[in-house]
């Protein structure tokens, strides 16, 4: 794909997934939640100038940088998110106000790696930005369905018999 398609595939997924994450939503546990950061990092790793040929180097330490920060976003915008759950045992989300401030954060921090390679010389293309994305979505995915692990439903006062001592259920405030 050329780089004005990446560049409107970003724009799209971003627009989506953060648009998405601001209403409260049944948190999808399954491999579907894996599937956007399969196809997203697919298509980026089929792009061949990934990496500057004339700059391997420099431009494979902005791509790894580029990661760092997709991996950073992914794990903090997981950790503003609220969880809770229903009585019927169902997980829920809501990015929070942080959340936004991990967004931006990381959108200073991906201008920034742009203007350090274009300072270098270092061609970018926007593969680099879709493996990124990538790395952000599956980051956060796995960061929820590991906090979900610690929620019980909300009525766990009603335990059955032998079920032992239920666990305290509560929303969790960021």
């Amino acid at each position: 794909m050329s780089g004005l398609v990446n560049a409107l595939v970003i724009v799209a997924v971003a627009a989506l997934v953060i648009s998405r994450q601001f209403r409260a939503r049944r948190l999808d546990t399954t491999r579907r939640c894996w599937l956007l950061p399969a196809i997203l990092a697919v298509v980026a790793l089929r792009e061949p100038g990934i990496l500057d040929a004339h700059h391997r180097t420099g431009s494979a330490a902005l791509l790894a940088a580029e990661l760092i920060v997709g991996l950073g976003i992914g794990a903090g915008w997981a950790w503003t998110t609220r969880i809770w759950t229903e009585p019927d045992g169902a997980v829920w989300t809501k990015s929070t106000k942080a959340s936004i401030a991990v967004w931006l954060g990381g959108i200073l921090l991906r201008v920034g790696l742009f203007a350090l390679g274009a300072l270098l010389g270092v061609h970018q293309d926007s593969a680099a930005v879709l493996l990124a994305l990538a790395a952000t979505l599956l980051v956060r995915s796995a960061v929820l369905v590991q906090r979900t692990k610690v929620l019980a439903p909300a009525d766990a006062g009603s335990a059955a018999y032998g079920d032992g001592e239920p666990r305290p259920a509560w929303k969790e405030r960021v």
